[in-house]
């Protein structure tokens, strides 16, 4: 039906028309109303409820991906806490070999110099020969003979005292040399003393280093109970420490990448010598493509160097192997990085001479062109920077699979706490949306009343005489039925 013949349902009238097609809408509206209330309510409760059930799918999902991130955390913080204690515990294992294994040499030693100050401290324990006692009765001797003058007697006595002095005499010799063997005997302990008190010290030493580590071994036990646990304080902590390292390692990676790019425009034009500049694949110049490969294989180097080396485990195949083969894989590794770095050197070289060689060509051309020719100075510096640079950096790039490694665990974390807060975020836009499209209903049964409001009064007015008329009639019957 046209807009005309809607126009024109009074001819030659069309406002009475309009007013007669909306009297028709607002009649077929209002008698319509009940179903449309229905269908308006039925279809944005049909809306809710499946936003509430999405809600409630991804509260869910968010729930697995929360125990998900748990497990996840627990175990790279098991993994973590394992690292830290085999390398305590393979510090443990070289004191041990270094100080304890030369224990029984220790043992000697002690032994020796102990049993030599035992010895020598049982010699210096020998007594003296005590100083004569008898001093009074040589004096009272000697007073004797002296009394008796020069008789039989007094001579008697006389010898009597000299013999007893020269045995004083001799007796206190003895107790002087006796006493000067003794100071000699504790004086030659004294180098037995010192060595032995160094030794004391060194072990000293060594069992107090025993002591911090075995200290640092149980709190790393402690923390690994309480993550085994997954106790919330041990969440927590992983947690605040998995985000710094992601930040720490993202930053170290962002470093790496510059000094990938910075490497690969320096070895991008010397390859187009040797793999021709014109070439290319997918649209890329081979020259660049060969340039990256170069790189890709020095980081490749550095990841097998540092698995030999047990720093990293990317890849546990190398990590499993038995020594004798991983230090092979090891060499190698150092083998290729130095025949890149010494490669790159040289490609840097040979950069600095091409761009000399175009700008000289450029310098040509002006001249042939009839401008003045300008000559360039040139440096040896750039040069010797460029190969230093070209030499250093394959070596540093080795290096930086160590935090791409802990990036690559820390990101794991990060990633899954975004998923989780993005799922949480959803289900609750979701509750939230499902509310609004409830209350939208309502909106939209209102505005649907509003369009029909006039049959709606009318309606009301009738309703509203009839209740009238209904109260009367009731209030003159009860007048009626009451007693007279």
């Amino acid at each position: 039906m046209s807009s005309s013949i809607l126009f024109n349902i009074v001819p030659g009238n069309p406002a009475v028309s309009v007013l007669v097609l909306l009297v028709i809408i607002m009649a077929l509206f209002y008698f319509a109303r009940n179903p449309a209330h229905k269908s308006i309510r039925g279809i944005f409760r049909v809306i809710k409820n499946f936003m509430r059930l999405a809600s409630y799918s991804v509260l869910r999902a968010e729930g697995r991906v929360a125990a998900r991130n748990r497990e996840v955390i627990l175990a790279e913080g098991l993994e973590a806490v394992n690292r830290e204690m085999e390398r305590e515990f393979h510090r443990v294992g070289l004191v041990v070999e270094r100080d304890l294994q030369g224990y029984p040499v220790l043992n000697r030693k002690l032994s020796e110099h102990i049993e030599k100050i035992d010895q020598d401290y049982s010699e210096s324990t020998e007594v003296p020969p005590t100083p004569p006692v008898w001093i009074n009765a040589v004096d009272a001797v000697s007073k004797l003979s002296v009394k008796s003058g020069d008789g039989m007697v007094g001579q008697i006595l006389s010898d009597i005292h000299k013999t007893i002095v020269k045995q004083q005499k001799q007796a206190m010799d003895d107790y002087w040399k006796s006493t000067s063997n003794r100071h000699k005997i504790l004086s030659g302990m004294m180098p037995h003393w010192r060595k032995l008190t160094k030794i004391l010290a060194e072990v000293s030493d060594t069992m107090t280093g025993l002591q911090d580590r075995a200290k640092v071994i149980d709190s790393k036990m402690d923390q690994y109970e309480e993550i085994r646990k997954g106790s919330d304080k041990a969440l927590i902590k992983l947690h605040s420490s998995s985000m710094t390292q992601f930040f720490i390692d993202s930053f170290w990676i962002m470093v790496a990448i510059g000094g990938i790019v910075v490497n690969y425009h320096l070895i991008a034009l010397p390859m187009s010598e040797m793999v021709g500049g014109t070439s290319r694949i997918g649209g890329i110049p081979v020259n660049e493509i060969a340039a990256l490969v170069f790189i890709l294989f020095e980081v490749f180097a550095g990841m097998a160097l540092m698995e030999s080396l047990h720093i990293t485990k990317l890849f546990p195949i190398i990590g499993h192997m038995d020594d004798k083969k991983r230090k092979v894989v090891a060499w190698v590794a150092v083998s290729i990085v130095a025949i890149f770095a010494v490669g790159e050197s040289a490609l840097a070289f040979m950069r600095d001479i091409i761009a000399a060689n175009n700008e000289a060509l450029k310098q040509s051309l002006v001249a042939v062109e009839g401008g003045e020719s300008v000559n360039v100075a040139r440096s040896i510096i750039p040069t010797i920077v460029q190969m230093g640079l070209g030499f250093l950096l394959p070596i540093i790039l080795v290096f930086a699979v160590i935090p791409l490694e802990s990036f690559v665990h820390s990101a794991r974390t990060v990633i899954g706490y975004l998923i989780e807060f993005l799922l949480r975020s959803l289900a609750v836009t979701l509750r939230i949306s499902g509310n609004i499209f409830y209350y939208m209903g309502s909106i939209l049964v209102g505005i649907y009343d509003l369009v029909i409001f006039i049959p709606l009064w009318i309606e009301a007015q009738i309703k509203g005489s009839g209740e009238k008329a209904k109260k009367e009639k009731k209030v003159v019957q009860k007048a009626e039925e009451k007693p007279a």
